[in-house]
């Protein structure tokens, strides 16, 4: 934790292990940017609205084509889903 005048401010790696194993996020992701990020995906058709389920610290757990989809396999893996927007 550093010590910012009167106020304790968390370091990037403390904010990085909230949640750890207990909590993931749902994160929309167009067809182009999954296919660049994830190669292992191959070819997918683009301009698809897709739904990427990560691990707190940001660690891809799955690629769903639909958010409901990415947030049963969250509670599958007994991980709490959050949306980012």
């Amino acid at each position: 934790m550093i010590r910012n005048d009167k106020t304790a401010v968390p370091t990037p790696e403390m904010l990085a292990a909230l949640g750890a194993g207990h909590v993931a996020y749902v994160k929309p992701i167009m067809s182009e940017d999954a296919m660049r990020l994830y190669p292992q995906l191959g070819e997918i058709r683009p301009g698809l609205k897709l739904f990427t389920l990560n691990a707190a610290d940001g660690t891809p757990i799955m690629i769903a084509d639909s958010a409901e989809g990415a947030v049963a396999n969250a509670w599958q893996q007994e991980l709490v889903p959050v949306s980012l927007h």
